[in-house]
């Protein structure tokens, strides 16, 4: 048991604490078979078999933003989730993910930390910066013959490299408008890039080709059971 274990106690050590509360005399007997002290044993039953393991069960699990069942909406609340830039209804373990990312970034306004936040998201993404032409310092062959204005220091760019696949869900999508597996605009990725971007800035988002995929069968000689599907897919 870890030093920070909540301690968990059975009826007979409430008993002991409730009969020390008790008056003292001839008529308050500590006898265990007395009638008294089996009252105070079958009142200490509740909070022995009741009340403490609800309170264990309270502060070892839903204390801790990764396992917190009961109280996940309070938490979601208190860090103001969930986001409303993921409007697509979350299962529990990314509810969990999700607010335990909130509670741990420190925020930044690097590369790192954008390239990170859509990490979390699922995206893979490169970030362009642009700088304002200056003369004595800029050259016409490496600005490719343009003349950035001075605001251009305030734009950047970012390219979703490779767009997340989300497959269809039981309930959620409807058979013969969404695919098994769909991509989709990275929308959630530019509504909070957006809302967490430098206020001063103007970001503008481009979207990279995707893969091409391909159909490979399996060639006797050539592949392996048991580790080349049948039918698989790769990357052209």
């Amino acid at each position: 048991m870890s030093d920070d274990a909540f301690i968990r106690r059975d009826g007979e050590d409430y008993a002991q604490a409730l009969s020390r509360l008790l008056p003292t005399g001839a008529a308050w007997s500590r006898d265990p078979a007395s009638t008294l002290m089996q009252l105070v044993r079958g009142q200490a039953e509740i909070w022995g078999a009741v009340v403490d393991p609800r309170a264990a069960d309270l502060l070892e699990i839903e204390t801790d933003p990764r396992f917190t069942l009961e109280l996940l909406s309070d938490w979601e609340r208190a860090y103001g989730l969930p986001d409303p830039c993921v409007p697509v209804v979350q299962t529990l373990p990314e509810r969990r993910q999700r607010l335990a990312q909130k509670i741990a970034m420190q925020g930044g306004q690097s590369q790192a930390f954008f390239i990170g936040i859509a990490a979390a998201l699922g995206y893979a993404i490169t970030i362009k910066e642009y700088r304002a032409a200056q003369f004595g310092l800029s050259s016409f062959g490496g600005l490719r013959g343009r003349l950035n204005p001075p605001a251009f220091r305030y734009v950047w760019t970012v390219t979703v490299t490779g767009q997340r696949l989300t497959r269809a869900r039981f309930g959620l999508s409807s058979f013969g408008r969404d695919p098994l597996l769909a991509i989709r605009k990275a929308e959630d990725l530019e509504c909070i890039l957006g809302r967490l971007k430098p206020a001063h800035t103007k970001l503008f988002f481009a979207y990279g080709a995707p893969a091409t995929l391909v159909q490979r069968r399996a060639n006797f000689g050539g592949s392996t059971f048991g580790h080349d599907r049948l039918l698989r897919l790769t990357t052209a």
